[in-house]
Order: structure tokens, then C-alpha cells, then sequence
């Protein structure tokens, strides 16, 4: 599976794991950084997997696909947490995970 054929794929998990990274900080920033934990556990996950994935593509891993419905899980389960949360930073990191699971479903 060439790289080269994933630009697209590459470029939603990089903005994913930037943006979960950005959530993960921002939430440690709230007052109540307790009632966030779950938040920024699955932030933290998720920008893991983005980053593993992501590298996993560029160097031709013969395990892609079974990352990738990994990362679409845990991306999943991301977006839900953090739509669960009025602040901005959730918000968008919801719709970075949300686009991010589809893009991973479509090689997964």
C-alpha cells in the first residue's frame, strides 16, 4: 500500500491528532480537570493512534487496514466524548475525529 495514495488519509489524521493534542491540553486547562479525565484520555488515545497510523502508512506497514479500523474506533469514541462537552476546543476536536473515523473506514 503506497503512501503516495493516501495523501488525503494522511493530511485528516495529522489535523486529527493536532487537533486531539490542542483538546488534550485545552482540558487540562479547565476548572474541573477531574470531570474531564475521560476526555483527555481518549485525546491522548486517539492522538496516539492518528500519529501510529500515520507513520504505519508512510512506511508500507503490512498491518494498515487492521490499524486503520482501530484508529476509526477510537476516533469514534473520541468524537462522542468529546461532544459531550460545551467547549470550543471539544467541539472541534469532535469534527476533526468524526472526519478522521470516515477517512479511516475507507481502508480499513
Amino acid at each position: 500500500m503506497s503512501h503516495e495514495k493516501h495523501q488525503k488519509l494522511l493530511a485528516v489524521l495529522h489535523e486529527c491528532m493536532a487537533a486531539c493534542n490542542h483538546c488534550f491540553d485545552a482540558c487540562l486547562q479547565e476548572d474541573d480537570v477531574k470531570m474531564m479525565a475521560p476526555c483527555i484520555r481518549l485525546d491522548r488515545e486517539c492522538a496516539d493512534m492518528c500519529a501510529y497510523l500515520e507513520g504505519a502508512i508512510t512506511r508500507n506497514s503490512p498491518y494498515v487496514k487492521e490499524l486503520a479500523a482501530i484508529c476509526a474506533k477510537i476516533c469514534h469514541d473520541c468524537g462522542v466524548e468529546c461532544n459531550k462537552h460545551e467547549h470550543d476546543h471539544c467541539k472541534k476536536c469532535a469534527d476533526a475525529c468524526f472526519k478522521c473515523e470516515e477517512a479511516c473506514k475507507t481502508i480499513a
